[in-house]
């Protein structure tokens, strides 16, 4: 029983390390950097739920395609200015609707062509994203 209590103990200590570790990450982080975090996130999430939704786990896919429509919804849509960012920021909150909607029909349709358009979208602004950053670092 305590072998049992100390594995826990260990895995919920991990897993506090681990929050740590991102919060220091997120912390210590430009705003260029925050929105690349994002990126990733939403990414990682959508690997997930092509790994769920080939294994035919419904539940464990819902919840990652929700963490990456949460990412790009209430991170990446809304980090979004308008004002400042004119066309250009129009034009990529019209992309992340179309990005949700697709994760919504990945994930209502259990449909893998949708889920690979939304990584596809996101990779490719990511990888924009990346490069200008990479740039700047260098200016």
């Amino acid at each position: 029983m305590s072998t049992m209590r100390g594995a826990a103990a260990y895995g919920r200590g991990a897993g506090a390390y681990a929050r740590v570790g991102v919060e220091s990450a997120v912390m210590s982080a430009s705003p260029h950097q925050l929105i690349v975090m994002l990126f990733d996130g939403a990414l990682s999430a959508i690997r997930a739920a092509r790994i769920h939704m080939q294994a035919g786990n419904t539940v464990e896919k819902g919840k990652a395609i929700s963490k990456a429509l949460d990412i790009v919804n209430n991170g990446l849509l809304a980090a979004l200015d308008i004002e400042k960012g004119g066309e250009i920021a129009d034009r990529l909150g019209s992309l992340y609707d179309y990005v949700g909607r697709l994760l919504l029909a990945a994930n209502l349709h259990s449909d893998q062509e949708s889920l690979d358009q939304a990584e596809k979208l996101l990779d490719d602004i990511a990888s924009a994203w990346r490069e200008i950053g990479g740039a700047g670092a260098q200016g």
